[in-house]
């Protein structure tokens, strides 16, 4: 997949495309369902191309209102194209792109730079200064510059009779729900990042783990012990093993103050991971995170937790 961080990027003749325009925040079912859609609206030879924003725009807009992101741009670009988008536009959001009316916004990226065909958008899409922009002035523009507008509708999750949102994959995660995560987004949920070095505990303990950075990348699930997936990024090359991962502060010894996620890779030995970049992907709940009276029962429920994840993973 192409990635352009700016209109000026696109080379001249790149289209005609298919855009798909969104936060794509999770790239889950509903959007998948968008994009699935221009594929076929492409099928003659058009691009697909997502356009999209490096961050929530309620960051810049309204920041107390702004919930955490379901995904970071790292995956979200790689979800994109796992997802058969040609190429992405990634727009910085920022107080400047948040200012440019919405026509200048049609004509500057759809038109001139992408040279867009069609153009599909959610009901509820607004973009442009003021969100003075919705799928009706797209419609109008349309039919003055020559793409079609095809508005999407709700997907909605036949179980519950809800939309599918990324606010309800927040809920889920925050109540340690991964079936529900997993059902909303077609896949597992996960977290991406680089793999630090931390106070070496489970070493000691005899359960080495990879620590997570602070900054990474996803929602992190309630804290808990998950069974679950760590994959080794190496470029285009992935390699997966079995965990038993630990979200939380460590409550046992009181000395951890923010929250963390580290991942025990089952069944290996000598696993050296520092520097890598790594994705920490939530298949099931094993427990809730909880304070032990003693190293000895914290051992015991580790080996109990390691062996209930493995038994899970089969």
């Amino acid at each position: 997949m192409i990635v352009f961080r700016d209109p000026a990027e696109v080379p001249a003749g790149f289209g005609p495309t298919v855009v798909a325009i969104g936060k794509f925040d999770g790239v889950h079912t509903g959007h998948r369902a968008v994009i699935d859609r221009a594929r076929v609206d492409a099928s003659d030879g058009a691009r697909v191309v997502a356009v999209t924003f490096d961050r929530n725009p309620l960051s810049v807009l309204r920041p107390e209102k702004c919930p955490a992101d379901v995904i970071g741009p790292h995956q979200k670009l790689d979800l994109l194209e796992r997802a058969g988008v040609d190429a992405t536009l990634l727009l910085t959001f920022d107080a400047a792109l948040a200012a440019i009316p919405a026509e200048d916004f049609v004509r500057g990226i759809l038109v001139d730079a992408l040279e867009a065909r069609t153009v599909l958008v959610g009901r509820d899409f607004r973009f442009g200064a003021g969100g003075a922009g919705d799928p009706a002035l797209l419609e109008r523009m349309g039919e003055e510059f020559g793409f079609r507008v095809d508005v999407v509708d709700d997907v909605r999750a036949v179980h519950a009779d809800r939309r599918v949102s990324s606010t309800w994959i927040r809920e889920a995660l925050s109540a340690g729900d991964i079936a529900t995560a997993a059902r909303l987004l077609g896949r597992a949920p996960s977290v991406w990042g680089e793999v630090v070095h931390g106070l070496k505990r489970g070493r000691e303990l005899g359960y080495p783990t990879a620590n997570l950075s602070a900054d990474l990348e996803g929602f992190v699930p309630a804290d808990g012990v998950y069974a679950g997936w760590l994959v080794d990024v190496d470029g285009t090359r992935r390699t997966s093993y079995p965990a038993a991962i630990s979200v939380g502060t460590n409550p046992t010894f009181d000395d951890v103050h923010a929250r963390q996620v580290e991942a025990y890779v089952i069944d290996e030995t000598g696993l050296d991971l520092y520097g890598h970049h790594v994705e920490v992907r939530f298949v099931e709940r094993v427990r809730e995170m909880t304070a032990f009276d003693g190293i000895d029962a914290l051992l015991v429920q580790m080996a109990d937790d390691v062996d209930r994840a493995r038994a899970i993973l089969r």
